[in-house]
């Protein structure tokens, strides 16, 4: 499953190392040089050294004792409860300030996902069967996408750029939303049809999901989707799942505190559904890691904060809002921000950026016009007085240093400053969104040497870097880049390319990591062709999102979403609320009719009566003479009583209607999600293939009771719609008593194939007629079929469809039937004189015709299962597909 692990604790190297150079004037045998560099970067002397010292330890113990104490949070608890993780990492503030560690990384590894793709891969690899099998190529992969509406959002330009890329290698794409909006028309310029699903509490308009190769769901509002999937037939097709929001982590916890554990369990059974939980970040498989089935993934990038941030510009274009935050147009502002996480040793770091900050008090007219504020999501008043505190200590006038909490606008906060300083020097997987959104704003930022900010920052390029191991460095980069109270222009017009580059962020990563999931996660029939792979996409389409798809359109407000967001929880906490009243009400009468008072004396005398009555009966059936009959007399009466017994059940209109007709179609099924495909008519009559997933109040057929091979699930997927005809063909004149019988696969009705109206009359009357006699009709043609597009004829096509040994498999099934020399050709010629075939399994035909072809179908079943059934429970292969089954 996908983990959150605690990597083998490596030892930090310290944060500041002593230097080789000594004076003479050891402190604690420690080089001066060090220290001074360490904390005031200056020479001191020594009673101003000890003063600060003192000082400084005074706060720390009073920060330490008002500090709400921390807890080991491990991934199985209610990890997705909080908005971040908490490390505990315990520091001895006695100890060596060399020897402090500022926290451990907390990794997640989707290990169980990555050894499941990794063992596929090895089986594709190097499996193989005793015939060869060939990929016909006829049709593009198809996938779905669903989407929760059609607003301009990050989330539509994230799916957009990913799709642009999927189409460009090979997939075909049909879009769903389950709200229209004005980003439609980008939709249908790239060449995608759309469908406006109608939603209520359920899906109004029903999609045969068993169509698509593939299905992406981009928001957890499609959560009805993701039900609706859940059920069979549809629980095998691959679901790729994206969040982008927190929102529902963020609840988690009070819905544990309110004991919501049905709610719980419903969103667990939804996410483990999806085949692959894809995350935009490290952080958000944290939050959500009580919901983790070992299917989560993480591929990085999305252009949230470069969207944010673009709708900030456009909003502040004209106006400085830094006199509605409570700053002066001539303050100089340096934020300081940090990891998502929460750790022990963060407010250390906030302690040494201070520190490093100091020193450019000097550098301005008034000391009033050095601003700092600190974005940290600890907004207890114990940190807050000990920022204070601190700040005092380093000579910061009062005011001067602020706190901002992350539960604010973070935008607007970082589109004021003149500076961004990335305070933490915790090893994270993620490059920081903190970070991401102040270079989207233009902002120079400096930064600690960490491995995923090496990555992407090239410095004095688009930021600044310090080495984490000397913190002096930054004080001697902020002296470069200011002056005169102002960002040098060489320091602004690295802020600038930040902007460039942040705007594109990861957009490479993004697109190649779907394009290489989908590799892992779909296995295509022989009849599509395979996509090209990850190194085919155009460079164009790795370098930027699709902004200019987007140019004409006004940017949504992200607070608007996060409302709509906020108001559907509210809603599925409501439904679930109003199902858990009505279900104690039920319980509550129930209780209360079982425990109603009783008359103990009538019960007693009603069980006096009966046993009264059961004693009278032995008695005159052991004076009477016992008739002595035959076998067959004995099995004839037992067969005659089985019968009523069958017969006893109240018959509805529609079956009354039916034992008056020529002819009865059956519609074979599996499952719930197939019921609004099912005729209500009494011309038709559903036959389940289970006993579950059977329509509530149908006078449907149990087949697996007729047949109980279709108890074993091998045999009720590989047999399919011939297990629903060989369940009637058993006993048919218990069930059947038409003249003519017809099937109708539910399938025919998702592809709008099925009967019309005129259609039904037509064939009712040439049925009553028999003007044809007797005549097989059927009513889905193989020159229609979206898989024929070159008009195979018969042996070709099947070769398409069955990874192109559809010849070889029946010509072996007929040697064995008939015994016939293997040097014979035993392929029976299948005419090709400009008619078509039967595709599906839509055709009526005599009901003696059908009893004979069943049994020729029976012959032929059992031929081929003699071939396959071994190498397919050894290996899981089957040389008529092409992936494991």
């Amino acid at each position: 499953m996908g983990s959150l692990e605690h990597g083998v604790p490596l030892k930090r190297a310290p944060l500041l190392r002593s230097s080789s150079s000594t004076d003479g004037r050891p402190f604690f045998h420690r080089p001066r040089s060090r220290l001074a560099r360490f904390l005031l970067f200056e020479k001191v002397d020594y009673l101003q050294w000890l003063c600060t010292v003192a000082t400084f330890f005074f706060v720390v113990i009073l920060f330490q004792a008002f500090l709400p104490a921390s807890v080991v949070e491990k991934s199985g608890n209610v990890g997705g409860a909080r908005r971040a993780p908490v490390v505990r990492r315990e520091l001895g503030v006695l100890r060596g300030i060399g020897e402090l560690d500022f926290g451990e990384g907390i990794r997640f590894v989707p290990s169980k996902l990555l050894k499941r793709f990794e063992k596929e891969s090895g089986e594709a690899n190097s499996s193989s069967v005793g015939r060869p099998r060939r990929r016909a190529g006829l049709l593009k992969p198809l996938l779905a996408l669903v989407l929760p509406d059609m607003s301009v959002d990050s989330t539509q330009l994230h799916m957009v750029s990913i799709v642009v890329a999927l189409k460009e290698i090979g997939y075909d794409i049909h879009v769903y939303a389950l709200e229209d909006g004005p980003i439609g028309p980008i939709w249908s310029t790239i060449g995608l049809s759309i469908s406006i699903l109608s939603m209520k509490n359920k899906l109004e308009t029903s999609i045969d999901w068993l169509s698509y190769n593939g299905i992406l769901v981009a928001a957890f509002e499609a959560k009805i989707i993701l039900s609706s999937l859940l059920q069979e037939p549809f629980k095998s097709v691959p679901v790729i799942w994206t969040l982008h929001e927190g929102s529902l982590a963020l609840r988690l916890n009070k819905y544990i505190v309110n004991n919501q554990t049905q709610l719980i369990n419903d969103w667990k059974q939804v996410f483990s559904r999806a085949t692959v939980v894809v995350f935009p970040n490290y952080a958000m498989p944290i939050m959500y890691s009580l919901f983790d089935a070992g299917n989560f993934f993480v591929i990085p990038g999305s252009p949230t904060e470069a969207w944010r941030a673009e709708n900030y510009l456009s909003l502040h274009n004209w106006h400085d809002p830094r006199i509605e935050m409570g700053y002066g147009s001539e303050d100089f502002l340096i934020a300081i921000v940090g990891s998502q996480f929460s750790y022990s040793g963060l407010w250390l770091e906030h302690a040494l950026i201070l520190q490093a900050i100091a020193p450019l008090r000097h550098g301005f007219s008034s000391a009033s016009h050095l601003k700092v504020a600190v974005l940290s999501g600890n907004s207890t008043d114990s940190y807050k007085a000990a920022l204070e505190a601190l700040s005092l200590n380093f000579g910061y006038s009062s005011g001067s240093v602020a706190h901002i909490g992350t539960d604010g606008d973070v935008n607007s906060f970082l589109g004021i400053a003149d500076i961004v300083i990335y305070g933490s020097f915790l090893e994270e997987q993620s490059f920081p969104a903190v970070l991401i959104q102040a270079m989207c704003l233009r902002k120079l930022i400096i930064a600690p040497d960490l491995a995923m900010i090496k990555k992407h920052i090239d410095d004095r390029v688009n930021g600044y870097l310090f080495s984490k191991k000397d913190i002096g460095m930054m004080t001697q980069i902020l002296s470069h880049v200011i002056s005169n109270g102002k960002l040098s222009p060489l320091a602004q017009n690295v802020g600038s390319l930040a902007g460039v580059h942040a705007k594109n962020f990861m957009v490479s990563e993004t697109v190649e990591g779907y394009a290489s999931l989908l590799e892992h996660v779909v296995n295509l029939p022989s009849e599509f062709a395979s996509p090209k792979t990850v190194a085919d996409i155009p460079m164009k389409l790795k370098e930027e999102w699709q902004w200019n798809l987007f140019e004409n359109l006004t940017y949504t407000n992200d607070l608007n979403k996060d409302r709509r967001i906020y108001a559907i929880l509210d809603k599925l906490e409501g439904q679930w609320n109003v199902t858990r009243i009505e279900s104690s009400a039920n319980t509550t009468r129930m209780i209360d009719e079982a425990f109603a008072p009783i008359d103990w004396g009538e019960e007693k005398l009603i069980e006096m009566v009966n046993a009264r009555k059961r004693l009278e009966e032995e008695e005159l059936k052991g004076r009477m003479d016992q008739p002595h009959g035959t076998w067959e007399d004995v099995y004839r009466n037992a067969k005659r009583a089985d019968r009523a017994r069958n017969e006893l059940h109240e018959r509805d209109d529609r079956e009354l209607e039916r034992t008056g007709q020529p002819l009865c179609i059956y519609e074979p099924y599996f499952g719930e999600g197939t019921w609004p495909f099912l005729h209500h008519k009494s011309l038709y009559r559903g036959i389940g293939l289970s006993s579950k997933g059977r329509r509530p109040g149908a006078d449907d057929i149990d087949a697996s009771s007729r047949l109980p091979i279709l108890n074993n699930p091998y045999y009720r997927d590989v047999l399919g719609e011939y297990g629903a005809f060989f369940a009637l063909a058993n006993r048919i004149d218990r069930i059947h008593k038409n003249a003519w019988i017809g099937f109708q696969s539910w399938r025919a009705a998702a592809r709008k194939a099925s009967l019309s109206k005129r259609a039904e009359s037509v064939l009712l009357e040439s049925v009553q007629s028999r003007k044809l006699g007797d005549t097989l009709y059927f009513w889905v043609r193989m020159d229609k079929d979206p898989r024929n597009t070159p008009q195979q004829e018969f042996w070709s096509f099947c070769d398409a469809i069955n990874a192109g040994n559809c010849r070889y498999a029946v010509s072996a099934a007929f040697r064995r039937m008939y015994g016939i020399v293997n040097d014979l050709d035993s392929l029976p010629p299948m005419p090709a004189d400009g008619d078509t075939w039967s595709v599906m399994h839509c055709w009526a035909l005599p009901t003696r015709s059908f009893l004979e072809f069943v049994m020729f179908a029976r012959m032929f079943v059992d031929a081929l299962d003699v071939q396959i059934y071994e190498e397919h429970h050894q290996t899981g292969l089957c040389y008529l597909s092409l992936s494991k089954v």
